[in-house]
């Protein structure tokens, strides 16, 4: 009975124009740190497309033809999820490791967040010649699971005019964010504008320079206090970084006293080391704990710190200069090791070198938090 009714259906289908269907289409550790790379972004997930519209069928003699529901397409096709982007895809970052200049301190930046691919809804299915129109498929989600929809412009321009600063320690804020130089050597400059999240700066021969753009917390609070920490960056490097450089995220954390990279790029490359690995941000990175010592990086450190304090370390496997990094991924990927945290004192967007004469622009410089 079952074949007789396929092939009963199959002549129907051929006789009345064919049956309607659908498809789913650096640290500057005393002895230095390694820089780690950055790794590609990583694409969100492919979008879904809708099913394809079903043929309605020829119109049969008074009774509306075989296709007169609009086809198996009426339900907007195995894509109305919205493809498998809705999970979306992870965007890699770079990174770059410090080493440490003698009682210098380091510092490392990073970026990568996560940009959720978008689903594109499905087409609508439109009905036989005197069927009904296909239901249209619902759009997949547009960013991914505990993704942000933020994306970084990797090709923004540099703004111009702003306002410049040299010094060997310099301190202010701009347009809501921290800015800062600190420096063991001759010093150098950095720009900062008053209504764009963007900086540069120069350095000629510094013993140890450090430049950043982030938030500083005058507050005793984990990192968990602050949701999600993003940092969005794309950068332009020119001429040199003298024995080590570091270009990602950097901060401190105190109680205990904890200077902490995310190395994303450098002048130097970057080389990654350990057998620590964590998967963030779509690329994997090496994740190091050590202890330094010195003079200039303990002044970071908590009310009457005295002695060494330590450095954990993210370097990316392969180095990029423009992403989004989840900071607090990094933090969470520390504390599964076991390594103690302290409370969140900055999270900084960073360039640090170890002499040289060079210029790094950001176009692009921003460090969010889902929770004050």
């Amino acid at each position: 009975m079952k074949l007789k009714f396929v092939l009963s259906l199959l002549v129907t289908c051929v006789a009345f124009g064919g049956c309607g269907s659908s498809s789913g289409s650096g640290p500057p550790t005393e002895s230095g740190g390694t820089p780690g790379s950055g790794g590609h972004e990583s694409s969100g997930g492919s979008s879904g497309t809708g099913g394809k519209v079903g043929s309605g069928g020829a119109v049969g003699s008074g009774s509306g033809g075989a296709s007169a529901t609009g086809g198996s397409s009426a339900s907007g096709g195995s894509s109305a999820s919205g493809g498998s982007s809705a999970s979306g895809g992870h965007a890699g970052s770079t990174g770059a490791a410090g080493m440490a200049a003698s009682g210098g301190r380091g510092t490392m930046t990073g970026s990568g967040g996560r940009s959720g691919g978008a689903g594109r809804d499905g087409t609508t299915g439109s009905g036989g010649a005197t069927g009904q129109a296909g239901t249209s498929g619902a759009g997949g989600a547009s960013t991914g699971a505990g993704g942000s929809s933020d994306t970084v412009d990797c090709n923004a321009a540099f703004p111009s005019g702003g306002n410049t600063y040299t010094g060997t320690n310099i301190n202010g804020m701009a347009d809501g964010l921290n800015y800062g130089i600190w420096t063991s050597g001759s010093g150098g400059s950095i720009t900062v504008f008053p209504s764009e999240h963007a900086f540069s700066a120069t350095w000629n021969n510094s013993q140890d320079f450090l430049a950043h753009v982030g938030l500083d917390f005058n507050s005793s609070k984990a990192y968990t206090a602050y949701g999600t920490i993003l940092a969005q960056y794309s950068e332009k490097k020119s001429g040199t970084g003298g024995g080590f450089s570091s270009i990602g995220m950097y901060g401190w954390m105190h109680s205990p006293c904890i200077e902490w990279y995310i190395n994303e790029d450098s002048y130097n490359g970057l080389s990654a080391r350990g057998n620590v690995t964590a998967t963030i941000d779509g690329d994997t990175y090496y994740l190091t704990m050590q202890t330094t010592t010195g003079t200039g990086g303990a002044n970071a450190c908590e009310a009457g710190h005295t002695g060494g304090w330590t450095q954990l370390i993210s370097t990316r496997k392969t180095a990029r200069t423009c992403g989004t990094v989840t900071v607090s991924d990094h933090f969470a990927a520390w504390a599964k090791q076991g390594w103690s945290l302290g409370t969140l004192s900055s999270v900084h967007i960073n360039v640090e070198v170890g002499g040289g004469s060079g210029t790094i622009q950001f176009p692009v410089a921003n460090v969010t938090t889902t929770s004050k």
